[in-house]
């Protein structure tokens, strides 16, 4: 099992029990108390650090992870975070909020696919923005930064300048097929770190 250094806090124990209740756009894709808990936790997580797991190699592997390409896909110190909500020698909670988020993201992605068909950008925006929120708390930092573009360009936004609505679907379409790619670079790591458990 692949240690790790950091000795941070886990960021997401305090929101397993926190209080506050989930906004409609971001209510749990699906009924299961599991999979309701653990959507709060990916919804409201937010990441604290930069640090970055190489796509190619999981830490103390130095070889590559299925046919990843080089890149960063995983933030390492949210990812540390989130396998300290683990016990010990059981991977299960953690486990199960990936597949959590797989379901998150592959939902999300129909949603996209239908609002950019329907040229619904307000919709866009806000799958965008959800999906940002589940991929941060994973530390699923590429697909996190496209899912955010998609809400700003959804926004009509690209940084501070204004954009067209025939600008923004362009951008929509290409950052969509990008975040697609990154978020199964991503899950071939995850899928080969939690095989390796």
């Amino acid at each position: 099992m692949p240690s790790f250094s950091s000795p941070s806090p886990p960021i997401a124990t305090h929101l397993i029990h926190d209080p506050r209740p989930t906004p409609s756009a971001q209510a749990p894709l699906s009924s299961s108390p599991s999979i309701h808990k653990t959507s709060q936790v990916l919804v409201q997580a937010e990441p604290t650090s930069t640090t970055r797991i190489d796509s190619r190699s999981k830490p103390g592997v130095e070889k590559p992870v299925g046919n990843s390409v080089p890149g960063e896909c995983i933030d390492q110190d949210v990812f540390e975070q989130i396998l300290e909500l683990d016990d010990e020698d059981d991977k299960s909670f953690s486990k199960g909020m990936v597949d959590a988020y797989y379901e998150q993201a592959e939902k999300t992605f129909e949603g996209m696919d239908d609002a950019l068909a329907k040229k619904d950008l307000t919709a866009l925006s806000d799958l965008g923005h959800f999906l940002k929120g589940s991929s941060a708390a994973l530390g699923v930092s590429r697909v996190q930064s496209s899912c955010e573009d998609i809400q700003y360009y959804g926004k009509l936004r690209e940084g501070a300048a204004a954009i067209t609505e025939a600008e923004a679907i362009v951008k929509i379409t290409k950052t969509l097929a990008r975040a697609r790619e990154e978020y199964a670079e991503a899950k071939i790591w995850l899928d080969d770190f939690y095989e390796d458990e």
